[in-house]
């Protein structure tokens, strides 16, 4: 927002804003007068408030004489008045004691929204890399019975993914064993829907001179290389909300719950963070989330080999303490991405 404001507003605007997130109660005038360093009265700080109270940046509790940031309040700390330092040695450290590339893709992102909960006490979320976005290295069919095929799938990541294929006919272990060697040489390096459509455009191409090969592999592309059904966004430290003074309310609390099982609105808020430079903050209802009115969402996408893969974060009350919260989530976020690029070499 495009508020001026002169320096001793700036600055009892800060102070109030930082007592706020540390005790959690409404700042008067007294205590501010106190805590700002300035040498004003009280009379001259309950001016200053009342003007920041007319441009929407704090407001006064129905409850108390003291008053509190606004969601226009906390736009402005952030953008003007924070100053956000980077973690320390051995807050990256612990970070990269619980990301160690040896988890593989899986291990490293069920951990990371544990991490993130773990570490700012609000909830830590992730999106879950698509399959499809990891190349193929290696390919084995073992035949089960007249029908079913098992798939063994290893990707570039090292991770490896078993599925059952259901097939038109018996194949013989021969055939399985040339159609995976054919699969290896043609398209190892590739992902797996960059493999469906070139051996479909094959098919086509080839179909009145279609070897029993080529058949074999294009039985086994409609099921082996379809993107698997997978969690799309991981949640953790829910519970962490229950016990946040300006989120007690148990129907606020009901929805926010909601919004976490179902996840599709978190999974489109975050998705639209996938492309952003680094770390984007959401404040109260401007992450368009109903639910999330009264939350922060701190977000920041994460990156292996120079693409992007997901995006992490975390949400939390808006009275959370912003400068510790922002460089946890970007520290986060550099610290998976370089373990998911060396658990793929």
């Amino acid at each position: 927002m495009n508020v001026t404001l002169d320096p001793r507003a700036r600055h009892l605007l800060q102070a109030l804003i930082s007592q706020y997130i540390r005790d959690g109660v409404p700042v008067g005038s007294r205590t501010l007068s106190r805590s700002a360093g300035l040498d004003v009265s009280p009379a001259t700080i309950r001016n200053v408030m009342a003007d920041l109270e007319d441009i929407g940046l704090v407001a006064t509790p129905h409850t108390s004489a003291g008053r509190v940031p606004t969601a226009q309040g906390y736009r402005l700390f952030v953008d003007s008045l924070l100053q956000v330092e980077p973690l320390g040695e051995e807050q990256m450290a612990r970070i990269g004691q619980r990301l160690s590339p040896q988890l593989g893709t899986q291990g490293l992102i069920s951990n990371v929204s544990e991490v993130l909960s773990a570490m700012t006490h609000f909830v830590g979320l992730v999106t879950v890399p698509r399959r499809d976005q990891f190349a193929l290295r290696h390919i084995d069919f073992v035949g089960l019975d007249a029908n079913r095929v098992l798939v063994i799938l290893v990707f570039t990541d090292n991770e490896v993914q078993n599925r059952i294929v259901h097939t038109r006919r018996a194949y013989s272990a021969s055939e399985l064993e040339q159609t995976a060697n054919y699969l290896n040489q043609q398209f190892a390096g590739l992902p797996l829907p960059s493999i469906r459509e070139r051996l479909v455009a094959e098919l086509r191409e080839t179909r009145r001179q279609l070897d029993r090969m080529m058949e074999v592999a294009a039985d086994m592309a409609e099921g082996a290389f379809v993107p698997a059904n997978e969690d799309d966004v991981l949640v953790a430290g829910q519970t962490h909300l229950m016990g946040v003074q300006d989120l007690s309310d148990l129907d606020r609390l009901r929805e926010l719950f909601e919004t976490f099982s179902r996840k599709t609105e978190l999974l489109q808020l975050l998705e639209g963070c996938a492309h952003a430079r680094g770390v984007r903050l959401f404040i109260g209802e401007e992450s368009g989330v109903a639910p999330l009115g009264q939350c922060s969402v701190v977000t920041a996408p994460y990156m292996a080999d120079g693409r992007v893969l997901g995006v992490l974060g975390v949400i939390g009350p808006t009275r959370m303490a912003y400068e510790r919260v922002i460089p946890m989530v970007q520290a986060t976020a550099n610290v998976l991405g370089a373990a998911l690029s060396r658990a793929g070499q």
